[in-house]
């Protein structure tokens, strides 16, 4: 059975906002609920601010040209921190009883590497050890995170961490601009890339959580991400190339999980109906050369990217789309 699910972000600009995000997500997605962020609320709520909450060890604060690696955390990065234990609080209590499957997200190492600033400015991503020790800062502190997510949904018996990638290709291929943006970093092999993947997805493995890896950006290494330890590959359908489909197809037939973005994540001129949706998906398949019958669960549908650009109403019926193609699906 195909199951449906959302990226992450919704649309608001405050704490009431979120609560009704949590409430859209878990009424419209019964079988694949997600922790929703709202990053309309301040850069605090942000992906990448969530995600440094969430990073172990370091201090950090925010600076006029955006996050930066700090001797102490700031008070921005305390009210990061603060603001996601109170998120987390009310997807604890609307989320009660809830057994099955359950995902969060968090922005990946090397989009965090590609944002984040060393002390004395520029990106992390330009030196080898500052980018190696806020990787392990996040793999550590996902160790955690994920430990609080089992205590506060103790029925959910498969839980997944969504590691978002939206900077993985721009690393790669040298397309990074210095400070000055006179320049580019330099390009990320690889070798490299793969192996800070691997010890973020692993530490979310070793925790007993499932990684996936998402990225709405074109000229994702699919097949890398796979070989790094990633269970679940969520695309955006009008970003697919010849290359990705063979590498997706390669995913489904080694078991796993392949996320297609299908439902568009703003508002579109004329609303599709699930039918012509489902439609698209199957001649996705048809592509690979697979059926719907034999993807099973391994296939989840979902909006092209987050829903953070769409209306509160677009937003709760991208949801109710993916869920009925799904179930078209199956």
């Amino acid at each position: 059975m195909s199951l449906a699910t959302g990226i992450g972000s919704m649309p608001g600009d405050d704490d009431r906002d979120y609560a009704e995000a949590v409430r859209v997500a878990l009424g419209e997605l019964p079988d694949l609920p997600f922790v929703p962020e709202v990053p309309g609320r301040g850069v605090a709520a942000g992906m990448i601010g969530r995600a440094l909450a969430v990073v172990d060890g370091l201090g950090i604060d925010l600076q006029p040209a955006g996050w930066r690696l700090t001797d102490a955390s700031g008070v921005d990065h305390r009210r990061a921190r603060s603001l996601l234990a109170q998120d987390l609080d009310q997807v604890e209590e609307q989320a009660q009883g809830r057994t099955g499957i359950f995902k969060t997200q968090v922005a990946g190492p090397w989009t965090l590497a590609a944002t984040v600033e060393k002390p004395r400015g520029d990106k992390v991503l330009s030196d080898h050890g500052a980018r190696r020790e806020l990787t392990q800062a996040l793999a550590e502190g996902l160790r955690t995170h994920v430990a609080d997510l089992r205590r506060r949904l103790p029925g959910v018996e498969r839980l997944v961490v969504q590691v978002d990638e939206p900077m993985l290709p721009a690393v790669m291929n040298a397309a990074v601009p210095t400070a000055s943006g006179f320049g580019r970093h330099r390009t990320v092999h690889p070798p490299e890339a793969s192996a800070a993947l691997e010890t973020v997805l692993g530490a979310i493995s070793e925790a007993g959580a499932e990684p996936w890896v998402h990225s709405c950006a074109p000229g994702v290494p699919w097949g890398m991400l796979a070989g790094a330890g990633a269970r679940g590959l969520l695309v955006d359908h009008d970003l697919l190339g010849p290359a990705d489909l063979d590498a997706l197809a390669q995913a489904l037939d080694d078991g796993l999980v392949v996320g297609l973005g299908v439902v568009p994540s703003t508002d579109p001129v004329a609303i599709p109906t699930d039918a012509v949706l489902t439609e698209r998906v199957l001649r996705w398949l048809d592509m690979l050369g697979l059926d719907a019958g034999e993807v099973g669960n391994r296939l989840v549908i979902a909006p092209a990217c987050g829903l953070a650009g769409a209306t509160r109403d677009w937003s709760r019926t991208a949801l109710t789309l993916a869920r009925s193609t799904a179930a078209n699906l199956t």
